[in-house]
């Protein structure tokens, strides 16, 4: 992995994992107000019971994107984050919401992105070969 390859992914999962991190505290701890918080999701339709799982969710996530090796594990986390932002950003389209209103969950899926897509070989799933398998197909 060269040098450019290796910033462009700690920058974009460092800063993945802080806003993931913050907004994964604010809905555990059922903040009214600001990012993912009670009032943006009761806008969004969704009952508050939601918040809790959408934090635990979040917070496992990045305790997996930054811990070493865990790649099965690693590839989890990402997909979870696409799910969610994919539909944060599905659902602010739906009520109607501006650009700026659906911003913060676009930034967080191309940052998602980013950091798979420029992840270290270590932190890569790496398949085996078919005659390396059980039962050799």
């Amino acid at each position: 992995m060269n040098k450019r390859n290796k910033i462009i992914y700690w920058i974009a999962t460092v800063w993945l994992s802080l806003d993931m991190t913050v907004t994964g505290i604010v809905q555990l701890l059922h903040v009214k107000a600001g990012a993912g918080g009670a009032d943006s999701l009761q806008h969004l339709g969704y009952p508050l019971y939601v918040l809790t799982l959408l934090g635990i969710c979040k917070i496992l996530g990045v305790i997996v994107l930054l811990l070493p090796r865990l790649p099965l594990l690693k590839e989890w986390a990402y997909a979870g984050f696409c799910f969610l932002m994919g539909g944060a950003i599905f659902s602010h389209l739906v009520c109607g919401d501006s650009f700026g209103e659906t911003y913060g969950a676009l930034l967080l899926l191309v940052l998602t992105v980013a950091s798979w897509y420029f992840r270290p070989a270590c932190r890569k799933v790496t398949l085996r070969p078919a005659e390396q398998l059980p039962g050799g197909r």
